[in-house]
């Protein structure tokens, strides 16, 4: 959600931008897709769920490249803070190391 609303506030502040505003909405629709796309459990138990995101925007980038012949910088340098976040979330999710563990009590409130 942190990643959704980041960049859908920079596609409010570029919105008189149509080329940065358009991929900055698509980007944080395809992030959406993530509830959707969860409740598959052969994607989700088998690490796939974020590369099927990150599919979604490939789409974009393919669409850019097919009317464009080039792709946007905005898919470019959205792509790795989403990668890494998303690299994140996975470790903490499989290994469930003591840092993560204390960071989600906190969190809580256990």
């Amino acid at each position: 959600m942190i990643l959704f609303g980041s960049f859908i506030a920079l596609a409010i502040y570029w919105r008189k931008k149509p080329e940065y505003h358009r991929r900055l909405v698509f980007v944080a629709s395809c992030l959406l897709m993530d509830a959707a796309l969860g409740r598959f459990n052969f994607l989700f138990n088998h690490a796939l769920f974020y590369p099927a995101l990150d599919g979604l925007i490939a789409l974009g980038m393919v669409r850019d490249w097919i009317v464009d012949r080039r792709i946007h910088k905005v898919y470019l340098y959205a792509l790795l803070p989403l990668i890494a976040v998303q690299s994140l979330a996975t470790y903490a999710w499989r290994i469930n190391p003591k840092w993560w563990q204390a960071i989600a009590q906190a969190i809580v409130g256990s």
